[in-house]
């Protein structure tokens, strides 16, 4: 639950030891290397090595595929990678032509048959083309050019000039036509070798589909050979001496150092500058690991903020619930996560996805029970679902203030993390204070909605008060006492903004209204069919009830990874999480890693 502290490190040695090196640090994989040699921005970690996924897509791509080859001893996968996206780019280049002939083909065509006179022949003279409208031929006739009207139609006249230069514009009533320098029998000569080029190329691609899966299964030594080349353009080189410098885990320094003293590399480590931003790699425990994805969907938060991934997978999780509202629908998705609970043990994204699918179907199963909504239909007030119907949906003064109340503690739960990672205590005192206002607004809220409790809206309006002061002394705590105060007023125009936010979660009651409506409407349609046509009525309401509830559950699934994203990501970050950073991207192999 945390951002795994890095350090910058440095090693060192002969020229003749540098190949060695990176091949005992490619297969360690526990260190980013960071370009020198002038080049200023961080490795991507994947540049060349997408290369060989780009050949294998555009193989896979091919409308007509062969039959698989398995004889690994006459398979080159370095040369199908050659050959794969040199044809690719034949292809792209030689398409492009083709349209651009087709488009010269049709703008030629209505000049009829024509050969260009070779250019001795006309001296200094050339050729300009022009499409005239018949109505500004009278312009054309009084200009001091030399012109032919070579063709006319019901519309246009179709114009030679012949002059040294193109003639000025106000000369002729349109602009000219681009022809190129080719007739229209060189044209389409040309165009008929662009299509049988094409043929060829795509013929050479459907032979070299037979390699796809030898291919396939070489993938990851490709990259792995890529990645390693341009890793050996990441160092400082300067015979007879090599450096290389890296971000690297702190727990895996010691390991590094006591490497390089067996082998002979000098080391160097040191904890990041503050002026520095490394990248980020956060690690949680495996029920949480979702989290991080539901993060850096969005962004990848900076070093130096904080980790907030089991605080999204929760409330994702809580949002999710509030929008889809029926524990009838929770049911369904249960038995599909259920059913589906071994495949997806299967392969590691499953296993990483599997705790936030289960989070979701239990937060959704209570929320519905608390609500009381099966399907759409209310429980008996005498039965135990009944008696555990604790939130009535007709009530809206009741569910929006759950809403503001949840919204309103997520946006108190991100200042208060925002202030928690703070070096100084005192630069956290402005999120802070912004807690300690949202917060007292919800208080103050809470004893104005419940007169037995109106001994809330003095805590909670002393909390406002202190919040707002906290925020305008600590906003800019560093600068003069003159700009301190200007920018902590400033700061207070962030509460309209944070009024807004909580507002925000309002949309979680309206859209957990709306799956409940849709459910009961589908549910009085069905009864209504089933009364009217007695024979056939309670086929078509069956059929009306699936489709329905499909329906709703298909609408309720979406709205709840879109809005509980949303929050998330928008109201919650906005407030908690505000620096972006980039994830961290091992120098590793794919094959045979040691990289936990």
């Amino acid at each position: 639950m945390s951002i795994v502290p890095l350090d910058h490190v440095t090693l060192a040695g002969l020229s003749a030891d540098k190949e060695r090196l990176l091949d005992d640090l490619h297969e360690r994989g526990c260190l980013e290397l960071i370009p020198l040699g002038g080049d200023t921005q961080e490795s991507s970690g994947g540049g060349p090595s997408s290369e060989a996924r780009e050949a294998l897509k555009f193989l896979l791509s091919c409308p007509q595929r062969q039959h698989q080859a398995t004889n690994e001893a006459r398979f080159n996968a370095e040369a199908v990678q050659r050959q794969a996206l040199g044809l690719q780019r034949k292809i792209q280049e030689r398409e492009a032509e083709r349209d651009d002939l087709l488009l010269r083909t049709a703008a030629a065509e209505p000049w009829g048959e024509f050969q260009f006179p070779v250019a001795e022949k006309l001296g200094s003279l050339r050729l300009w083309f022009y499409v005239v409208p018949h109505k500004d031929m009278p312009a054309v006739q009084a200009s001091r050019l030399t012109w032919e009207v070579v063709r006319r139609d019901h519309r246009f006249c179709y114009v030679v000039v012949v002059s040294a230069t193109e003639p000025e514009p106000e000369l002729m009533p349109v602009p000219r036509v681009h022809l190129g320098a080719r007739s229209p029998r060189e044209l389409e000569q040309r165009l008929e070798d662009v299509e049988l080029a094409l043929e060829d190329a795509r013929t050479e691609r459907e032979s070299l589909t037979r390699w796809c899966l030898l291919f396939a299964r070489d993938l990851d030594r490709l990259e792995d050979a890529a990645a390693r080349a341009d890793a050996a353009r990441q160092t400082f080189d300067r015979d007879p001496v090599f450096a290389l410098q890296a971000w690297v885990p702190h727990e895996y320094v010691g390991e590094l150092a006591e490497y390089a003293r067996q082998n002979g590399f000098v080391f160097d480590s040191r904890p990041p500058a503050a002026d520095e931003s490394p990248p980020t790699l956060m690690r949680n425990a495996p029920r949480m690991t979702a989290g991080e994805d539901l993060v850096n969907f969005y962004m990848t938060p900076g070093y130096w903020t904080w980790d907030p991934s089991p605080v999204v997978l929760v409330s994702f999780a809580i949002f999710f619930a509030m929008i889809l509202a029926d524990a009838g629908y929770a049911a369904v998705l249960g038995l599909g996560l259920l059913a589906g609970w071994r495949k997806l043990g299967r392969s590691t994204t499953g296993q990483r996805y599997r705790p936030l699918m289960a989070l979701i179907v239990l937060a959704s199963l209570v929320y519905g029970v608390l609500v009381g909504s099966y399907f759409g239909v209310a429980p008996p007030p005498e039965s135990l679902p009944g008696r555990l119907h604790l939130l009535d949906f007709n009530n809206s003064k009741l569910m929006m203030g759950v809403s503001v109340l949840v919204g309103g503690i997520h946006v108190v739960l991100a200042n208060v993390m925002d202030a928690r990672r703070r070096t100084d205590w005192r630069d956290g005192l402005a999120p802070t204070g912004w807690a300690c206002a949202v917060g007292g607004g919800l208080l103050f809220g809470a004893g104005a909605a419940v007169p037995a409790a109106e001994w809330l809206k003095t805590i909670g309006g002393g909390a406002v008060v202190l919040g707002l002061l906290l925020v305008v002394v600590f906003t800019a705590r560093q600068e003069k006492p003159l700009k301190r105060l200007i920018y902590g007023l400033l700061g207070l125009t962030k509460v309209s903004g944070a009024f807004g936010d909580v507002l925000s979660y309002l949309r979680l009651f309206a859209l957990g209204l709306a799956s409940a409506s849709l459910a009961m409407a589908f549910n009085d349609m069905a009864a209504d069919i089933r009364s009217g046509l007695p024979r056939i009525g309670m086929l078509l309401a069956l059929l009306v009830l699936a489709f329905g509830h499909g329906l709703n559950l298909l609408l309720g699934v979406s709205s709840g990874v879109i809005h509980g994203l949303r929050l998330n990501v928008i109201e919650f970050f906005n407030w908690g999480l505000k620096d972006e950073g980039r994830r961290f991207t091992p120098f590793r192999r794919k094959e045979g890693s040691l990289w936990k």
